[in-house]
């Protein structure tokens, strides 16, 4: 099992790695001294690769002191050097789905289209094989397609779902997902919620209501917010994810569509501007394809 995630993974990341170590790796073959322009050529190769301007700066600062410091002459030792920069930036976290207490309650935000719906039901499936009995609130009543969409993955997973009309108010749907979860012992609640980014002001002020339901309601639950990011939008999602932070706290970052991207550079980039772990990656359209985030397997197979 582990090794054929690797083996996704490594193939997820095809596009990412032949648009980033691919091109360093053609570049240093060429190279003959560590110069200036090498230093240019290395940082536009990261900003296309979607690291982002401040991370890439941040790589090449950390990359001439290292090659100062360990008196490097060989472009070809670059490679090397990098590598352990990226893995300096993301950390050895283990990241887990697996709950850290029971009772759990998840809240899970973005903005519409970016795979919400798709990675609760994989969430869901991934727990109840774990043994865990977990319940799905549909709190994104904003859209009557996002409560359709849920309900389809409830029947999926046989999770149960808890949810109102369109329109209906998202805390009230929270607050009686709360009382199904205490009745029935719920190990996990994971609650889905409207993703109106562009409307600030009502998600703030609907996400202050959800959170003042949990504490009165749910005191005992472990609460975490991850937050649902595209791949594939590169550095538009990282300036999600800044926009997502002023609104609440993000506790991880899921990040989906990995595997259909170029992109897979903004995984360095959230870490390092927005210090938020990616905990979970989707890298496949199957159900089991929504994997916990290793950041040395990642290192690895874009290397």
């Amino acid at each position: 099992m582990f090794k054929g995630f690797f083996d996704k993974l490594k193939n997820g990341l095809e596009k990412t790695k032949s648009n980033l170590t691919g091109k360093i790796t053609d570049m240093l073959s060429g190279a003959v001294t560590i110069d200036d322009d090498l230093y240019d050529k290395l940082e536009e190769i990261l900003i296309t690769a979607d690291i982002g301007v401040e991370t890439t700066m941040y790589i090449i600062d950390r990359l001439k002191e290292k090659i100062k410091e360990e008196k490097i002459k060989d472009p070809n030792l670059l490679n090397g050097c990098l590598k352990e920069i990226i893995m300096d930036i993301l950390g050895d976290e283990k990241n887990s789905i697996i709950p850290e207490k029971t009772p759990e309650i998840i809240l899970v935000i973005g903005v519409n289209g970016v795979g919400k719906t798709t990675s609760i039901g994989k969430i869901c499936y991934k727990l109840k094989n774990k043994g865990y009995k977990v319940i799905m609130a549909a709190a994104d009543t904003f859209r009557a397609a996002a409560i359709d969409q849920l309900e389809v993955w409830s029947k999926r997973t046989g999770v149960e779902i808890v949810k109102h009309q369109e329109g209906s108010d998202p805390a009230a749907v929270i607050f009686d997902a709360i009382q199904a979860s205490k009745a029935r012992k719920a190990d996990v609640l994971i609650c889905d919620t409207a993703g109106r980014l562009h409307n600030k002001k009502n998600l703030m002020k609907e996400l202050e209501k959800i959170d003042k339901v949990i504490k009165r309601e749910y005191e005992e639950a472990f609460k975490q917010t991850l937050l649902v990011l595209d791949a594939t939008t590169g550095q538009n999602a990282v300036q999600q994810a800044k926009e997502f932070t002023k609104v609440c706290p993000v506790d991880g970052i899921i990040l989906t569509k990995l595997d259909g991207s170029a992109k897979g550079g903004i995984v360095i980039s959230i870490k390092h501007s927005l210090n938020i772990p990616v905990k979970l990656v989707g890298i496949g359209e199957d159900i089991d394809d929504l994997q916990e985030f290793r950041s040395r397997d990642f290192v690895e197979a874009l290397f």
